[in-house]
């Protein structure tokens, strides 16, 4: 199992923003893993991807609005990833600039759901790399490409996410 430790505790907003977090990686884990019982993983794994790429598609729009400088990737990072997200995520910067931005997870939320749902390796891994279209679709929506590296998922000690302008 994947090491996924809470270090950042005592923040009451934080606390409520990892449950909303982990309630939605609730109903996204058991969709999925009902529909696997029921032999049908390709198709639920179609829809739930669907539904995240338009759910990106709309924030996406949303933020862009929001941000006060939509061509720089250090603004809508510090738009998108307001201080209890930050904290929720236990998220580090490691480089901040206009044209990109490279960040550490040290812990996720909807991960812990799903180990404590019980789930194996395999369906958490899945699950992540679904989730992960909503972080794509993002960067799409923005303008910008995105870069998942190292994972918590594949076993590595944070998970390592960038977005960046097309070249950079």
């Amino acid at each position: 199992m994947f090491e996924n430790k809470i270090h950042i505790k005592g923040d009451h907003a934080v606390e409520i923003l990892r449950g909303a977090i982990g309630h939605r990686a609730t109903w996204t884990g058991l969709t999925y893993t009902q529909a696997k019982e029921a032999g049908k993983a390709e198709e639920a794994e179609k829809f739930i991807r669907e539904a995240i790429e338009e759910t990106a598609r709309i924030q996406g729009a949303a933020l862009k609005a929001k941000c006060p400088n939509p061509e720089s990737v250090q603004s809508f990072t510090e738009t998108f990833l307001h201080p209890t997200l930050k904290t929720a995520f236990e998220i580090e910067y490691i480089n901040k600039t206009d044209d990109r931005v490279d960040l550490e997870f040290h812990h996720c939320p909807l991960l812990k759901a799903w180990q404590e749902l019980g789930f194996d390796d395999e369906t958490c891994i899945k699950l992540c790399d679904m989730a992960m279209d909503g972080d794509r679709g993002l960067a799409k929506a923005m303008g910008y490409e995105h870069y998942l590296g190292d994972t918590k998922v594949s076993g590595c000690p944070t998970c390592k996410m960038s977005y960046f302008k097309t070249g950079k």
